[in-house]
């Protein structure tokens, strides 16, 4: 089997954001095993307009092209008013075939762990046909945050992460054989 190529979406834009942080630590997690291609993809790098707002096509293939090159995905997301950030769903939003028949972990964050925001993007995902995975990493702001700013995990993320990462892979492989 090929090795499989994973990306960690980092689900916000915003200044200041903390995302960068928690995708860093996922990917030296992920990295150590050596069992995957593992890359950080930054919505922001693409500049998605707001779906239907605009003429310019350009960067919305763009993200649709970095999609397809991916077989499976770990989104960091974070909890804004119970729901995942208006820029995360306008990304799902902006791509369609290319999220099919892929396997997806979700590591979360906010007061309550971003539990809400992870139940609203598994419904989003199950419409893409993404599968989602068990095991589900919940970070604390209020526990895991230095100052809401400064990511310090508690050490008992990393197995959950790993536990996380292991139904991805297999998901993601299994998965892969319908899109070939």
């Amino acid at each position: 089997m090929t090795t499989l190529n994973i990306g960690i979406i980092l689900g916000s834009t915003r200044q200041g954001r903390v995302s960068p942080q928690v995708g860093e630590w996922v990917k030296s997690i992920a990295d150590a095993r050596g069992d995957a291609n593992y890359e950080i993809v930054d919505i922001a790098d693409f500049k998605l307009p707001l779906l239907g707002e605009s003429d310019d096509y350009a960067p919305a293939q763009a993200w649709a092209a970095k999609l397809a090159t991916l077989d499976g995905f770990v989104f960091i997301a974070q909890e804004y008013n119970h729901s995942v950030t208006g820029a995360l769903k306008n990304a799902l939003d902006s791509a369609r075939e290319e999220w099919n028949n892929k396997a997806a972990g979700i590591v979360s964050y906010g007061s309550a762990g971003g539990a809400r925001a992870a139940e609203h993007l598994r419904g989003i995902l199950g419409e893409l046909q993404v599968a989602d995975v068990r095991v589900h990493p919940l970070l604390s702001l209020f526990t895991d945050f230095e100052n809401g700013s400064v990511f310090k995990p508690a050490d008992l993320h990393t197995a959950n992460v790993n536990a996380m990462l292991d139904q991805v892979l297999a998901w993601s492989g299994a998965l892969k054989t319908l899109r070939q």
